[in-house]
């Protein structure tokens, strides 16, 4: 039997690139799509304008597959949507949002769309929702969260359980033996993010892709439960941001707080102390910036050598 995640998006490994904002540009997408995987370009930290050009220059780039990730919450979603399909981009990976609006629109173009859930509730609505396949993210992961605090071992085989989709696992995923992991678990394929944010073509800052490898275990946390929880690496915003949620400060000010482009100044500008970073926990077993293509290879022949060993192990 063939793999799902590999039929479904036509590349050679069921590896994908996560649609991370501030580093998943035209370039690292192509990159991991030329590699074998399916690279996702991440509009949430784009204009339409921005967008449209990524897309474009991502079709020079690369003749395989590649996707858009579009955070459904933002007020520019109808014009990402609109200029997606003009561009007759194939793949789609929504995320922050329900996938019913949506999904109809992009399957009448003929588009693959992909929701990313962080619970098993969630995860059915995407199955009625009508969407490909669904990614299942732990709370491990980088960036904005589910509320839930599902960890990855845990979600996998209780979505698996409760939908018949293929299945893709994210939060916590940065080598070949975590992969074979998820899919012991139930998983089809995997989403990958903090280590290719950490990528040679990531569009993030070389002062923040430095910190990612620099980050050991305790190293990130997830904050900000009463606006979107999201998991960052502790610098002086990070102590801001504690500060006011000790003292019981409301979900506006928190906003308020956020508002001043932190995300963009953190991981994009390369501001380290006053900026956002966000990072997943796995970001402690990723210590150097290599090239994606390398980083694909690395994870399949970790993969296939992990696979190898389990038949050696017995009790």
């Amino acid at each position: 039997m063939g793999n799902r995640v590999v039929e479904l998006f036509n590349v050679d490994y069921p590896i994908i690139q996560a649609g991370m904002i501030w580093c998943s540009g035209w370039e690292l997408a192509s990159a991991v799509s030329n590699a074998g995987g399916l690279g996702l370009i991440g509009s949430g930290s784009m204009t339409p304008e921005i967008l449209q050009m990524q897309i474009a220059k991502c079709k020079k780039a690369t003749s395989k597959p590649f996707g858009v990730n579009v955070p459904l919450l933002f007020p520019a979603v109808s014009e990402f949507m609109k200029i997606i399909v003009e561009e007759e981009v194939k793949i789609v990976f929504t995320s922050a949002g329900t996938p019913a609006k949506w999904t109809p629109f992009l399957k009448d173009h003929g588009i693959t769309v992909v929701h990313v859930v962080a619970s098993v509730k969630s995860a059915k609505k995407c199955q009625e929702a009508g969407v490909d396949a669904i990614v299942a993210e732990g709370f491990e992961a980088g960036g904005h969260n589910g509320k839930e605090e599902t960890t990855t071992m845990v979600l996998i085989p209780m979505v698996r359980e409760a939908v018949s989709l293929p299945l893709i696992a994210a939060g916590g995923i940065a080598t070949g033996r975590a992969m074979l992991a998820a899919m012991a678990l139930g998983a089809d394929g995997v989403q990958i993010g903090s280590r290719f944010a950490a990528s040679e073509e990531s569009s993030g800052h070389p002062a923040f892709k430095q910190k990612i490898v620099e980050a050991k275990d305790g190293d990130t946390f997830l904050t900000l439960k009463k606006v979107v929880p999201v998991r960052m690496i502790r610098n002086r915003f990070f102590s801001e941001v504690e500060k006011l949620q000790n003292r019981g400060a409301s979900a506006e000010e928190l906003s308020q707080l956020l508002g001043h482009g932190r995300s963009r100044k953190g991981m994009f500008e390369g501001d380290t102390e006053e900026g956002e970073l966000e990072i997943g926990q796995v970001s402690g077993l990723i210590h150097k910036i290599q090239p994606a293509a390398q980083i694909v290879k690395e994870i399949i022949g970790e993969f296939e050598e992990a696979k190898a060993g389990l038949t050696a192990i017995t009790f």
